[in-house]
């Protein structure tokens, strides 16, 4: 099991605690940011496998940022997956 926390930059979210095990979100909780979205969407991809939740959520933007929660959750599970790759 990995327990990995990330801190999101150019949006409202704070932090980011997300639970993997056997290369599925297990948890996501976030601080943060909006509650009821953020609780959708961590309902949404428990169980989900960690590379199909970056491609559905990769490069989303939130208005006119750059970026959003659902991005930077990618960008956290993309940052997971790199560290846990190295040696």
């Amino acid at each position: 099991m990995i327990n990995y926390t990330f801190r999101p930059k150019g949006v409202c979210s704070q932090q980011m605690n997300i639970t993997v095990e056997d290369n599925r979100i297990q948890n996501l909780e976030v601080l943060g940011g909006c509650d009821g979205n953020l609780k959708g969407i961590s309902s949404l991809i428990i169980g989900m496998p960690v590379d199909e939740v970056i491609a559905r959520l990769d490069g989303i933007r939130c208005g006119y940022k750059s970026t959003s929660c659902p991005d930077q959750l990618a960008k956290a599970l993309k940052q997971m997956k790199a560290e846990m790759a190295e040696p």
